[in-house]
């Protein structure tokens, strides 16, 4: 068992194993319940043990709760006004995608022509994300890397790999559960611009993240 359903199993099994006796308020134990949501949560953590990022989603979820349909979007509307209101004046895109969040980073804030460690200026971005992503921590936090043409595809493979986990590692230095984080290198194979120009280049050497809501069921 990952440290995800541990931490699920982990819950689960406190929030069941006792309940108050309204006649008396004494604590006591229900051995039935407990069983019966330890099923369940066995259950789901067998069924989701393909499928990483819905697995991880259905896990985190258990840990620490999920989203009901009907509260999805207010929870993300709410979030989202969080997060323009800090990335004001940073560069940085917030893109709304029915409910999730999308921030495009763009070059000049991320990293230095290949590399792959923080830049001071992206540090001040991501401890700003920090800031609202662990005052909602009902979502996944999906972190992709993005490089231009330039160099071979495995170079370029490897780069973007190593930047995402570097916004990954930050954000959990800052308190974010680094279960809710799925760190991702997409390498040349996404351009939004043309690699033929220095500044199709340039708009293509970037990091999104995206928040995506975990949601019952």
């Amino acid at each position: 068992m990952n440290k995800i359903a541990a931490i699920a199993m982990s819950v689960l099994i406190t929030t069941a194993c006792t309940t108050i006796d309204p006649q008396t308020g004494q604590t006591v134990s229900n051995n039935k319940a407990t069983g019966a949501i330890i099923g369940a949560a066995a259950g789901a953590i067998i069924g989701k043990s393909t499928g990483s990022h819905h697995r991880d989603r259905a896990l985190v979820g258990a840990a620490i709760g999920a989203l009901a349909g009907t509260a999805v979007g207010s929870y993300m509307d709410d979030q989202e006004a969080a997060m323009r209101h800090e990335m004001a004046g940073t560069g940085v895109d917030v893109i709304r995608d029915g409910d999730r969040l999308i921030l495009n980073i763009p070059n000049q804030v991320t990293f230095d022509v290949n590399r792959a460690d923080v830049k001071p200026e992206f540090t001040s971005v991501l401890t700003r994300i920090a800031s609202v992503v662990n005052h909602y921590p009902k979502t996944m936090i999906e972190v992709a890397g993005h490089t231009d043409s330039t160099g071979s595809a495995s170079y370029n493979q490897t780069l973007s790999e190593n930047r995402a986990n570097s916004v990954k590692s930050y954000l959990g230095q800052q308190g974010t559960m680094y279960e809710r984080i799925n760190a991702i290198g997409f390498g040349e194979s996404r351009p939004v611009a043309d690699n033929n120009t220095a500044e199709g280049r340039a708009n293509n050497r970037r990091v999104e993240i995206e928040l995506v809501p975990i949601v019952q069921g």
